[in-house]
C-alpha cells in the first residue's frame, strides 16, 4: 500500500508539474520545451522574469553528422522523471515550489510582472511559507541542485549509449569500408588479370593461326616430298621388271 500511495503521490507530482509550465496540458507531440534557465538569482532579484521558474534543460544528445539536432518537446515520460527528482529533493511544508504554484495560477489574471510576483509572495506566505525571501531562494536553488545532479547524470548515460550504440555502430562502418577498400583492390587486381588474360588471348590467336599455317604447309611438305620417294621407287620398281629380268 506504501508503494501505491508513493506511486500516486508522484503521478500527481508529475501532473502538476506538467501543468505548471504547460496550459491545459496537452500531449507531448503538441508541447515545446519552455525557456530554460541554469540558476536562481539572489534574493534581491527574486522579483526577474518567470523563465528562472523553468527547470534546467536536459543534456541534448550528439546531433547526427546529417543535420541539426531536433527541437526537444516536453515528454510524459521525463515530467514523471523529473517529478520523482523534485519529489525527493522537496521539503515538508510550504517552499518554492508552491510559489511557483501560486504565481502560475496568476498569469492568466490582468497583472504586471511586479503584481504578480507580489501577489504570489503574499500567498506563499499565507500558506505558511517562511517570511524571509532568502529562505526561498535556498528551495529554489535546492531544486535546480537536484535538477543538474540528474543532469549529469543522464549526461553520463547519454555518453554510454552512444559508446555502445554509436560506437559501436561507428566501428561497424570503419570495417566495412576497410573490406569495401579491400575488395576494391582485389577487383582492381581481378581487372588487371583478365586485362592481361585478353592480351594473351589476342597473342593466342595469332599464334594459333600461324602455326596451322606452319603445320599445314609442313603437311603439304610431307606429302608432296613422300609423293616424290613413291614415285622414284614406283619407277626404280617397273624399270627393274622391264630391264632386268
Amino acid at each position: 500500500m506504501a508503494e501505491q500511495s508513493t506511486s500516486s503521490g508522484l503521478e500527481g507530482f508529475g501532473k502538476k508539474l506538467l501543468n505548471l509550465f504547460i496550459k491545459d496540458a496537452p500531449t507531448p507531440s503538441q508541447v515545446t520545451l519552455p525557456s530554460q534557465s541554469q540558476s536562481v538569482s539572489p534574493p534581491a532579484a527574486v522579483n526577474t522574469s518567470r523563465s528562472a521558474m523553468a527547470p534546467a534543460s536536459p543534456v541534448t544528445p550528439v546531433a547526427p553528422a546529417s543535420g541539426p539536432a531536433p527541437e526537444g518537446a516536453v515528454d510524459t515520460k521525463f515530467v514523471d522523471h523529473f517529478a520523482s527528482v523534485l519529489s525527493k529533493a522537496n521539503q515538508p511544508g510550504p517552499d518554492y515550489f508552491e510559489f511557483w504554484e501560486a504565481l502560475k495560477n496568476l498569469s492568466n489574471l490582468n497583472l504586471s510582472e511586479d503584481q504578480q510576483y507580489q501577489a504570489a509572495w503574499a500567498s506563499f506566505k499565507a500558506m505558511g511559507g517562511s517570511a524571509d525571501v532568502a529562505a526561498l531562494v535556498s528551495s529554489a536553488n535546492q531544486y535546480l541542485t537536484a535538477l543538474n545532479n540528474d543532469q549529469q547524470a543522464f549526461a553520463r548515460t547519454v555518453d554510454a549509449a552512444l559508446n555502445e550504440k554509436v560506437g559501436g555502430l561507428s566501428n561497424e562502418q570503419k570495417q566495412l569500408q576497410t573490406e569495401n577498400e579491400q575488395l576494391a583492390r582485389q577487383i582492381l587486381e581481378l581487372q588487371r588479370k583478365i586485362d592481361a588474360n585478353n592480351g594473351r588471348l589476342a597473342q593466342i590467336g595469332g599464334e594459333i593461326d600461324e602455326q596451322s599455317r606452319k603445320i599445314a604447309q609442313n603437311q603439304s611438305n610431307y606429302e608432296a616430298t613422300l609423293a616424290v620417294f613413291i614415285g622414284q621407287i614406283k619407277r626404280d620398281l617397273l624399270k627393274l621388271g622391264e630391264y632386268i629380268k
